[in-house]
C-alpha cells in the first residue's frame, strides 16, 4: 500500500512527477542540441571563403622600388599606389600643409613614414584611376596625380587641390612588417 504524505501525495505519485520532470528536461536538452547541430552548417556557410580571405591583405616588397618611383599593386580589386617619394616631394607636401585644402589633412597624417606614400588609386569623384604613376603620365598642377576624366588634381601627398573630387585619395590600412615589406589590409 502506498504511503500518503502530509500534502496528500502518495510516494508513487512523487516518483512519477520527478521522472516526468527529468524526461522533460532531457528531451528539451536533446532537442536543443539537435537544433544547434542542424543550424551550424547554415551559420558556418556565412564565413568568408578562402579566396576572399586571401584578398583581404597583400604584402608588398619595397626593396625593388627606387626613389621617385611608383608601383601599383592590387588590393581587394582596387589599385593601390605605392610611391617612394623624393626629398623634394616630401618638402613640397609639408609646405602644402598650410595651403587652403578642400579636405584638410597634414602630410604627416597621410604617410606613416615620409618617404613612403601608400594610397588607394581611385579618384574620389566618380571612381576613375588617376594618372601619375609613370614618369610619362601627366601629374597635374601639383606634381601628384591627375584624373583626366573630370580634371581632379592631387598633390604629392594625394590631397585634392583642384577639380570636382570631394575628398583626398583614400589611405588603406597598412603596416610595415620590416624596413622593406608592408602588409596592406
Amino acid at each position: 500500500m502506498a504511503k500518503t504524505s502530509a500534502a496528500g501525495v502518495t510516494a508513487d505519485q512523487d516518483d512519477g512527477e520527478s521522472r516526468r520532470d527529468f524526461l522533460l528536461l532531457a528531451t528539451g536538452a536533446v532537442g536543443g542540441l539537435g537544433a544547434l547541430a542542424a543550424a551550424w552548417p547554415l551559420i558556418d556557410q556565412m564565413n568568408p571563403s578562402a579566396d576572399v580571405l586571401a584578398l583581404s591583405s597583400t604584402e608588398v616588397d619595397l626593396s625593388a622600388i627606387e626613389e621617385g618611383q611608383s608601383i601599383t599593386v592590387v588590393w581587394r580589386g582596387k589599385p593601390v599606389f605605392v610611391r617612394y617619394r623624393t626629398a623634394e616631394e616630401i618638402e613640397q607636401a609639408r609646405q602644402d600643409d598650410s595651403a587652403d585644402l578642400r579636405d584638410p589633412e597634414s602630410d604627416a597624417d597621410r604617410a606613416e613614414r615620409p618617404e613612403w606614400l601608400i594610397l588607394v588609386g581611385v579618384c574620389t569623384h566618380l571612381g576613375c584611376i588617376p594618372l601619375g604613376q609613370k614618369s610619362s603620365d601627366p601629374r597635374g598642377d601639383w606634381n601628384g596625380w591627375f584624373c583626366p576624366c573630370h580634371g581632379s588634381h592631387y598633390d604629392t601627398s594625394g590631397r585634392i587641390r583642384l577639380g570636382p573630387a570631394p575628398k583626398n585619395l583614400e589611405r588603406p590600412d597598412y603596416v610595415f612588417l620590416d624596413d622593406t615589406t608592408i602588409r596592406i589590409g
